[in-house]
């Protein structure tokens, strides 16, 4: 049972008696509905999701715990999904604390399960143990298969209550277990399931648990869509594939493990020939985006040994040291612990706070690291070069950063000149138009609202940050005005607290030109200035496609399928009359109120923000499309065309 307190509304009843009519108690699987958002994050898109993620975090359960070798998931026709193991099979006995079967218990009950010291599972994901249950509450039916003992039980439940007790429906020569359960439309704005995401998903799994086999097919449409994943070679195949648009520095996936007690851990690694680290992270097979206590022991023994090595061969002299950024440049790594009691901070598990595993990680990195050092002096002398060169470009980017300074003024707050400020000083109030061309932000300025709208001018194509240092962008005349009017810095010394404005809005024709500058613009961000990014304060404007007039009455039109709807009703009762049709070439033909009413009147406008739902992809995206490579790019642009609107010119 879960009691949840809510409390009356005091604003109107401040004087009315508190008492226990006043509390009101959810019982059972009441609470996961009355606020899904506290057990799946939300009722978007991501816990739609989420719900599968669950049901498959305890069939990995069973891998992890050496019952289990094959899982499959399907997304059925009705974006139904069904997730069927080889495991043991969930107890289908009696369970002594409340007279019920194991399998009634797990799927009705918070806080139930074999994760809570009953040696269920030594290592387990599903921390709160509230997956199956949780489900099973926000679905409109759910249906489990336990193949066990020779038999096959089955029960089936809607909206978490009990539709049909368990019952033997059959014989069977196999173990596992098998859920299939739809997403109740009552709980989520839209219970249609996205096969990329679950592909995703599955295949960080299979990478995580080398020599475990899952499938993922999809059966809605026309022909069946479908992929087997299986990686004996775990995460040293999980670098290699994040890495397999960029080009390695060495050959060989660097591979380092080790346990203590009853918590294990796997480091892999690989250099590449870029300026950027990517270091991926696991706890029980969760993915830990904010990082925890296992990537703080491995970057800081990292840090110590090459320190170590390279002073050892001579590389540094006296108090020289290389920074961590210095010896992470370039590298792309996986960091995979599995341990009993994982210790997450927040309910979304970002975080690992396991201080005995930041002592594992690191005492693995450093005897292990070492002795490979001494092993390959080859590769310890490469990574050395590297990390010196990028010790070398960072002073410059110092000294290019002071340089600027001093000829710009910035201590003394000026300004660029391409800027038009906004009046308003609350930067939660204030928005940035960054317009590409001086006629369109001649427009943009003398539309826009000053109060509280500021407007950047840039001009031609900016540098491509994919293939440059931050040395290279402090002195760049197309960016260097850009940091300055946002005022928070790049890189390290990035200040989210000193941006000036809390909408960044990035206004571009609707061509391949201003396709490019957007691309080239949100390249920037990501790398240099990616918390403005995560916490959503990154847009990019729709501008209109279309003018449409009709004697003296103008619309504009957004898309093609908006342009005909609209000419349409234009010409209401006569369908031959005229309706002249103008596609627009460029914001710089806008008159200044056209753009404000159209672009940038937040009554009327449109604005895409810009999110970072998933920073391991949009690394692969950006790397793709403006890395050095170019068979990727072409390829990404052969598979993606299909997709493409078509654009005049």
């Amino acid at each position: 049972m879960a009691d949840i307190t809510e409390a009356t509304d005091i604003t109107s009843k401040i004087t009315e008696e508190y008492d226990a009519s006043q509390i009101q108690v959810l019982e059972g699987l009441e609470a996961v509905r009355k606020r899904p958002g506290m057990y799946i994050g939300s009722t978007s898109s991501s816990g739609l999701h989420h719900l599968v993620y669950e049901i498959v975090d305890n069939s990995i359960d069973e891998a992890l715990a050496g019952y289990c070798d094959r899982i499959r998931v399907t997304i059925n026709p009705g974006d139904t999904i069904t997730v069927v193991d080889n495991g043991r099979g969930i107890p289908v006995d009696v369970q002594q604390q409340t007279g019920k079967s194991a399998l009634e218990v797990v799927f009705t009950v918070l806080h139930a399960g074999g994760k809570f010291g009953g040696g269920g599972y030594k290592v387990s994901g599903g921390l709160h143990g509230v997956g199956a249950s949780v489900v099973n509450a926000l679905s409109e039916w759910l249906v489990v298969q336990v193949h066990k003992d020779g038999k096959i039980y089955e029960m089936k439940f809607s909206r978490g209550g009990i539709t049909e007790p368990l019952t033997v429906v059959g014989d069977t020569d196999r173990t596992g277990t098998t859920v299939t359960f739809k997403p109740d439309p009552e709980m989520f704005d839209d219970t249609v399931y996205d096969y990329d995401i679950l592909h995703k998903r599955m295949r960080e799994q299979a990478f995580l648990n080398a020599g475990l086999r899952i499938t993922i097919e999809d059966l809605r449409g026309g022909e069946p869509v479908s992929d087997d994943m299986h990686y004996e070679g775990g995460i040293r195949q999980f670098v290699e594939y994040l890495n397999r648009h960029k080009t390695p520095v060495h050959e060989d996936v660097v591979y380092m493990s080790g346990g203590r007690e009853d918590s294990i851990a796997e480091i892999a690694f690989q250099y590449n020939d870029g300026y950027n680290e990517m270091l991926v992270s696991f706890a029980n097979n969760i993915h830990t985006p904010e990082g925890g206590m296992h990537e703080t022991g491995f970057k800081t023994a990292l840090t110590r040994i090459l320190n170590a090595y390279a002073t050892k061969m001579g590389a540094l002299k006296g108090d020289d040291k290389l920074s961590g950024e210095d010896c992470r440049e370039g590298l792309t790594a996986v960091i995979s612990v599995k341990l009993t009691n994982a210790q997450f901070e927040g309910q979304t598990k970002a975080k690992l706070g396991n201080a005995e595993i930041r002592s594992l990680v690191d005492s693995i990195v450093s005897e292990q690291l070492e002795i490979f050092l001494e092993e390959n002096p080859g590769f310890g002398k490469m990574i050395i070069d590297k990390a010196l060169t990028a010790s070398r470009a960072r002073e410059a980017a110092r000294k290019a950063r002071e340089s600027v300074r001093r000829k710009t003024g910035l201590e003394s707050g000026q300004m660029p000149d391409k800027l038009q400020d906004c009046n308003e000083r609350d930067p939660s109030l204030c928005e940035i138009y960054i317009v590409e061309g001086d006629s369109a932000a001649g427009s943009a300025i003398q539309g826009r609202d000053s109060r509280f709208q500021a407007i950047l001018a840039m001009w031609g194509k900016m540098l491509n940050v994919e293939k440059a240092r931050a040395d290279k962008i402090y002195g760049n005349d197309k960016l260097y005005p850009l940091i300055v009017a946002l005022g928070a810095g790049i890189g390290e010394e990035f200040n989210i607290d000193k941006l000036r404005y809390h909408k960044i809005i990035i206004m571009a024709d609707a061509d391949v030109d201003g396709a490019h500058i957007r691309t080239l613009l949100l390249t920037f961000f990501f790398r240099y200035m990616r918390p403005l990014i995560e916490n959503g304060y990154v847009y990019s404007a729709v501008p209109p496609l279309y003018k449409l007039t009709r004697g003296k009455t103008q619309r504009v039109a957004y898309s093609d399928e908006e342009r005909d709807r609209i000419s349409g009703e234009m010409r209401g009762d006569n369908p031959s009359a005229k309706v002249d049709i103008n596609r627009y070439k460029g914001l710089g033909e806008m008159d200044p109120h056209e753009l404000w009413e159209t672009t940038m009147d937040p009554e009327k406008r449109t604005l895409r923000r810009i999110t970072l739902d998933d920073a391991v992809a949009a690394d692969q995206i950006f790397t793709v499309l403006m890395g050095e490579e170019v068979e990727p790019r072409k390829a990404w642009i052969e598979e993606n065309a299909r997709y493409a609107v078509n654009l005049d010119y």
